[in-house]
């Protein structure tokens, strides 16, 4: 649209202007940006320097003969304002020779229309790296360096300080826009990630937040200073400052920026607030004042003598200089001042060519090539120094000038350095300061942190699992040592010795189920994942399976009294052969396990989680080893049916056979508690594991507990009945070891002993009536006479008869015992018989010789 406004003032207009009045005066024009609410209003310092300017130029006789006199309006940095100045400027008279623009939009539409009038145009305050395309702008210079000048720099010191990882925030301005593309060129020339590119037009409150959420922490700001103090406030909201944030900010922004017209431009934030949040940011910036003070430049002037000159016109326009309050602009007033120079310079240069012509430059209009080619060569290559530096023009009519580098330090901006571009070198002076005494990181840094078990958890389970250990390869020991014993000899020492090894095996697996990244590395920890599991499966088996092939052997011959089948005894091999089959399945789904889909490391990621002791911006990230397959739920699935079946058919057969009492296996009760206590154990434990998995030390503790609660209870049930009978009777028989089935039950052989302490009793009463039978005959010889012998010696016979009569029954019964206790002709019922008669005969020869004594006496 502009382009096509252009077009139509162009073939309605294109009427040339001559210098009819004031042919002495050279005449351009100037387009100041200056009340605008937005974008850069620097004509506010620029405007008063360039009248210096003028009046320095005029002063000098720079253009031998002739003066020169601006004219100019506000363009508000407004594009489509700043287009309508240029009209104005170009078709009221006098005619221009140049135009002189502030603020890149302007400077945009002004330069890529000004060629079609063969205008050069020189831009005092525009940094967009678009004005560098010579096919799009082909009459524009510039005294501001081009903005690109600061991509190299911010690169320069983002490898100096070891930052790869950026976020960049932009106001969306043809300006910022162009820079930003320079930026991702060059840091992906750099190996610089850029991992957000936020974009705002007016409010940047959701920009910001969106940084926040990026965790981005050296974020690049392209914005105008309106702009840049909403940016601050919202940083300051939303926390993004401080220690662990580096923002770069345009540098031509006056100094106390942070602090000015926040009320006027509504900031919902304080200046003091403000000044923590700028507190330690970094700009980068062309050089716009010339660092030698005391160097004179071509004014005549030093850049010290222009900087209080200037100030003095900005107090008299009612600045509070004396309060750092300067205006927009301040920092680019040597720009402007420097860029009426170079228009004066390039005339007064042009003028000497053309004299040699025979013309002057008074003769130019707008459809004049020649003299604007002239004008254009002229500028191309001036050079001087001015209050600025060194002022040359490249050939894409840029700036050539060094970088300065600034630091915001306590409130204040603080020189760090400076960039040279074209020799790729910086000069730094060490002063820059960082919050927190330390150069800030380019993100979080995220430690991986392996969990892993606790010490005393994992030597207090390893304590315990030792001792158990021990405990049953003694009673391994003390099985095998007394298995001929009647006690050890009727529970199948065999099948005892086969559950205590699969306890051994499987307390054995708790010291790999201990073993973790903080013991072994990554590389082991596969080969662990399928030991431990091989160990703790078949250590279950032999175990389990051992007390399993009991209780069902019991079930078995409980059935078959019932049946009232034909009594076999019991065949050891048959009981072996259901821990073989047991064993055999187990190693067949392990085997193909291992095979097809063997175990690896598997890492288990949680959320991030904030160090306890540390003030570096550092997150933790812990990760938790699980042994895992790629089909890890099928074969997990099948094992723990195949055992849980197993677990349901024990519980089963142990309650079927709870009541029975047999001496084949005198164990059966006690093995039965133990399947209660494995199989109630076990369901228990498979869920709770599931749900603690990511709770390493939990995990842990539960199945190590679940595993030696089970291997202790039930050696505690199986063989502390044994170890104790054993103790209590060193001298019994030993019985048969090709009659497992001979012998008494416990039951009985406790009512036998109880027996044998009652006739010791009655015996020593039988004692205590004899000596008082012989008392008594003594007494009864004393009082009768001889008449009386006839009579007492019968009395004495008959007594003496039935005394002969009780010791042949007490020696009659005592045969009997004695055929009990060696187990010749004496059945289970005939032992019950004659322990109860044995009492009845004691008892009533007892009464019968209280009779007979009485009788006597009377």
């Amino acid at each position: 649209m502009i382009q096509l406004v252009i077009n139509i003032f162009v073939l309605l207009n294109n009427v040339p202007f001559s210098f009819q009045e004031d042919d002495n005066v050279l005449h351009i024009g100037g387009i100041f940006p200056i009340g605008g609410k937005g974008g850069w209003q620097g004509g506010q310092a620029c405007e008063p320097a360039v009248r210096l300017a003028l009046e320095d130029v005029n002063k000098n006789s720079v253009l031998s003969g002739y003066q020169l006199k601006l004219h100019w309006n506000d363009s508000e940095c407004d594009p489509g304002l700043g287009a309508s100045v240029m009209y104005d400027l170009l078709y009221n008279k006098p005619q221009k020779l140049m135009l002189l623009a502030g603020c890149s939009t302007v400077c945009t539409t002004v330069a890529e229309a000004a060629k079609m009038w063969n205008l050069v145009v020189l831009c005092y305050g525009a940094s967009s790296p678009a004005l560098s395309d010579r096919n799009r702008f082909p009459t524009l210079f510039r005294t501001h360096p081009s903005a690109t000048v600061h991509s190299p720099t911010r690169i320069t010191l983002m490898k100096k300080f070891g930052w790869y990882r950026i976020a960049i925030l932009q106001q969306t301005e043809e300006v910022f826009i162009s820079t930003v593309e320079d930026i991702e060129l060059r840091c992906k020339q750099n190996g610089i990630e850029i991992i957000t590119r936020q974009s705002f037009v007016s409010d940047p409150a959701d920009a910001v937040k969106n940084l926040r959420r990026q965790d981005a922490r050296i974020i690049v700001g392209l914005f105008y200073v309106v702009a840049a103090r909403k940016v601050l406030c919202e940083m300051y909201k939303q926390q993004l400052y401080g220690k662990s944030y580096v923002w770069f900010f345009i540098g031509w922004y006056e100094d106390n920026w942070f602090e000015l017209n926040l009320d006027k431009e509504g900031i919902e934030c304080t200046r003091e607030q403000m000044r923590i949040a700028a507190e330690g940011h970094i700009t980068t910036e062309a050089l716009m004042w010339n660092q030698n003070i005391n160097q004179k430049t071509v004014s005549g002037m030093t850049s010290e003598d222009f900087r209080q000159r200037l100030e003095n016109v900005l107090r008299s326009e009612g600045y509070a200089i004396d309060r750092h309050r300067y205006p927009e602009g301040y920092q680019e007033a040597p720009l402007a001042y420097d860029a009426v120079w170079a228009v004066a310079l390039a005339f007064n240069k042009t003028m000497s060519i053309l004299e040699k012509q025979g013309k002057s430059i008074t003769s130019f209009n707008y459809n004049n090539k020649e003299i604007a080619d002239h004008i254009y060569s002229a500028i191309n290559s001036t050079q001087f120094l001015g209050i600025s530096g060194w002022v040359a023009f490249s050939s894409q009519g840029d700036r050539i000038a060094l970088t300065q580098i600034e630091q915001v330090i306590d409130g204040k901006y603080v020189k760090l350095g400076y960039y040279d571009t074209q020799s790729d070198n910086l000069t730094w002076f060490d002063k820059e300061r960082w919050i927190g005494g330390k150069i800030p990181q380019d993100r979080t840094v995220i430690r991986r942190v392996l969990r892993t078990l606790s010490i005393p958890l994992l030597i207090c389970m390893w304590v315990i699992t030792t001792i158990g250990i021990l405990v049953a390869v003694s009673l391994i020991i003390f099985n095998v040592l007394n298995h001929h014993r009647r006690v050890i000899a009727q529970s199948y020492p065999a099948c005892n010795t086969i559950m205590l090894s699969g306890c051994v095996l499987s307390l054995s697996s708790i010291y790999l189920f201990g073993l973790d990244g903080q013991i072994i590395s990554s590389a082991v920890f596969p080969n662990i994942c399928q030991i431990k599991t091989w160990v703790l499966s078949i250590g279950f088996t032999l175990g389990y399976g051992a007390m399993y092939s009991k209780v069902w052997r019991v079930h078995r011959l409980h059935t078959s009294q019932k049946k009232n089948a034909i009594r076999k005894a019991l065949q050891p091999w048959k009981m072996y052969s259901i821990v073989i089959f047991l064993l055999g399945v187990d190693v067949a789904i392990l085997f193909l396990w291992q095979c097809m889909d063997p175990l690896k490391r598997d890492i288990q990621v949680f959320p991030m989680e904030n160090p306890l002791n540390s003030n570096d911006d550092i997150k933790i990230r812990p990760e938790l080893e699980h042994c895992k397959s790629v089909n890890h739920n099928f074969w997990l699935s099948l094992t723990l049916s195949y055992k849980g079946l197993l677990l349901l058919f024990g519980l089963f057969v142990s309650y079927e056979t709870r009541s029975v009492k047999l001496r084949q296996i005198n164990d059966s009760r006690y093995v039965g508690m133990s399947i209660y206590n494995v199989v109630v154990t076990c369901l228990i434990t498979a869920p709770v594991i599931m749900v603690t998995a990511s709770q390493q030390d939990a995990s842990f503790a539960f199945v190590a507990l679940s595993v030696i609660f089970c291997c202790f209870l039930s050696m505690a049930l199986i063989f502390v009945p044994k170890v104790i009978e054993v103790i209590r009777d060193p001298h019994d028989k030993p019985e048969s070891k090709y009659n497992p089935d001979a012998g008494m039950s416990k039951e009985d052989e406790d009512k036998y002993k109880r027996l044998i302490d009652e006739n010791k009793q009655l015996a020593a009463k039988i004692k205590e009536k004899e000596d008082r039978l012989k008392q008594l005959k003594s007494d009864l010889a004393s009082l009768r006479g001889d008449t009386d012998k006839t009579e007492l010696k019968w009395n004495d016979e008959s007594q003496l008869t039935e005394h002969s009569f009780l010791s042949q029954s007490v020696n009659k019964d005592t045969l009997i015992v004695a055929d009990f206790i060696t187990g010749e002709g004496t059945s289970d019922s005939a032992f019950i018989a004659g322990t109860t008669t044995l009492n009845v005969i004691f008892y009533q020869r007892c009464a019968s010789k209280i009779s007979i004594v009485g009788k006597g006496e009377k």
